[in-house]
C-alpha cells in the first residue's frame, strides 16, 4: 500500500515546463517602463554642449621617422575649435591617417578652452603674444571693421566670436608658433568688471 501511494504522489507532481518564445517576449512587453537615470540625461547635455562647439584645421603637416627598417610616415594636425561666444582652444594631434589626427587635435583642443572677454564685437584693450618664435599684436577695433586677420590667426578669432579687430602678426609664420602665440595673447586679455571687482572701484574710474 505504501508504494502504491509513492507512485500516486510521483503523479500528482506538476512538470516543469519550459516557457516558449512567445511568453517570453509578452512577459518583455508587460514590463513597466523605467525612466532612465539622471546620469544619463547628464550625458546627453554633454553631448549638446559638445555639438555647439565648430572646429577648424589650422594646418595639416606630414612627419617622416627614420627608423632602421625604413621611414614611418605620420600626420600631424593642429585644430582650433571655438563656440563662436566667447570660448577657443587649440590643440594638436598625430597619427598615420589625417582623419585620425584630426579628431586627436580637436578633443585635444577641447581640453584647453579658455573664456575670451568680449565688449561688444571686439576686444577690451590691446594686447601682445609671444610663443617661441612668433609674435601677434592684437588691436580692438569699431564696429563694421571685420576681422583684420590671416592664417591662423584669422581662425581663431572667428571661433572665439570675434568679430571686429585688427591684428599683425610679426617675426615667425609658423602656423604652430601663430596659433599659440594668439593664444597667449586672448588668455591674458582682462575685463573692465573683472577688474573693478577686484580693485573694488568703479568701472568708469579705472578704464579708459
Amino acid at each position: 500500500m505504501a508504494e502504491e501511494e509513492k507512485k500516486e504522489e510521483t503523479k500528482q507532481e506538476p512538470a516543469q515546463v519550459t516557457p516558449d518564445k512567445k511568453t517570453q517576449e509578452t512577459e518583455k512587453k508587460a514590463r513597466p517602463f523605467r525612466r532612465p537615470s539622471p546620469a544619463r540625461f547628464g550625458r546627453r547635455q554633454q553631448d549638446e554642449e559638445e555639438v555647439e562647439f565648430k572646429d577648424q584645421v589650422i594646418s595639416i603637416r606630414r612627419v617622416t621617422k627614420v627608423v632602421k627598417g625604413g621611414k614611418n610616415l605620420s600626420f600631424s594636425a593642429l585644430v582650433a575649435v571655438g563656440n563662436e561666444k566667447g570660448m577657443v582652444g587649440v590643440g594638436k594631434g598625430k597619427a598615420r591617417e589625417v582623419p585620425v589626427a584630426i579628431s586627436k587635435a580637436a578633443q585635444d583642443a577641447k581640453k584647453k578652452l579658455i573664456e575670451v572677454p568680449i565688449i561688444d564685437t571686439t576686444i577690451p584693450h590691446f594686447i601682445k603674444g609671444v610663443h617661441g618664435g612668433g609674435e601677434v599684436v592684437l588691436r580692438p577695433a569699431s564696429k563694421g571693421t571685420g576681422v583684420i586677420a590671416g592664417g591662423a590667426v584669422r581662425v581663431i578669432m572667428q571661433l572665439a566670436g570675434i568679430k571686429d579687430i585688427l591684428t599683425k602678426s610679426i617675426r615667425s609664420n609658423n602656423p604652430i608658433s601663430v596659433a599659440h602665440a594668439t593664444m597667449d595673447a586672448l588668455i591674458r586679455l582682462k575685463s573692465p568688471d573683472g577688474i573693478s571687482k577686484v580693485r573694488g572701484k568703479e568701472k568708469e574710474t579705472i578704464w579708459q
